[in-house]
């Protein structure tokens, strides 16, 4: 216990605050990184055509043997591609359509690791109890948990949208982590409350003194 207690001091806290900070702006520059991949065609999906089926395929190189290439992304959700009636071809559309998918669940990250880097960089300098930090901390958990849930519905959306006007079909399996993904973020609202109600605690404290 008291080793464990030692690691409950300023000096770790603001420690582990720096640390946290430099992961949140890495882990934005990733993100913005798989984003470029992304619009340039280097999104993998499972692609089945007449003459076989390739389990990392990308957009941008016609050869899909996955061990000649350079750094992909790709989306946690099963995506497939269909080209049986487009001559094993993958549209431009059916590839805007991939990038959109994978947009729509980057880019609500990055604002939200943006939200935790400015916790923890207001932790460092010694601002733990104020109102930004709980702001910060709710916007983390409401956008979260609107990628959970309603991020799956948008997918769904832009593939019925991609599917109108390609011959090359997109097929997605979405929303299975939905329980996984949801519950832990509800936490980041609870620690909002918890920071709100400690600063209106410090006030109160402060006007009766």
């Amino acid at each position: 216990m008291k080793s464990l207690q030692r690691l409950m001091n300023e000096r770790s806290a603001k420690t582990a605050a720096r640390f946290m900070t430099a992961i949140c702006y890495l882990l934005m520059l990733l993100f913005t990184a798989g984003l470029v991949l992304s619009f340039i065609g280097r999104q993998t999906f499972v692609l089945h055509t007449r003459t076989g089926t390739y389990d990392s395929a990308i957009y941008s190189e016609a050869d899909h043997n996955w061990t000649s290439r350079g750094p992909t992304v790709s989306l946690k959700d099963q995506v497939r591609v269909l080209a049986y009636d487009n001559d094993d071809n993958v549209d431009l559309i059916t590839q805007v359509g991939l990038s959109a998918m994978y947009a729509v669940n980057v880019i609500p990250l990055i604002v939200c690791f943006w939200f935790l880097s400015r916790v923890f960089d207001n932790i460092n300098k010694g601002f733990i109890f104020t109102d930004k930090n709980a702001v910060y901390l709710l916007y983390y958990g409401l956008i979260q948990i609107a990628v959970a849930a309603v991020v799956p519905f948008i997918k769904m959306l832009i593939v019925f949208l991609a599917n109108q006007f390609t011959r090359s079909q997109i097929h997605i399996q979405t929303g299975q982590n939905l329980i996984s993904d949801l519950v832990p973020n509800i936490a980041f609202i609870v620690a909002a409350y918890i920071i709100h109600y400690g600063v209106h605690l410090q006030d109160e404290a402060d006007h009766t003194l």
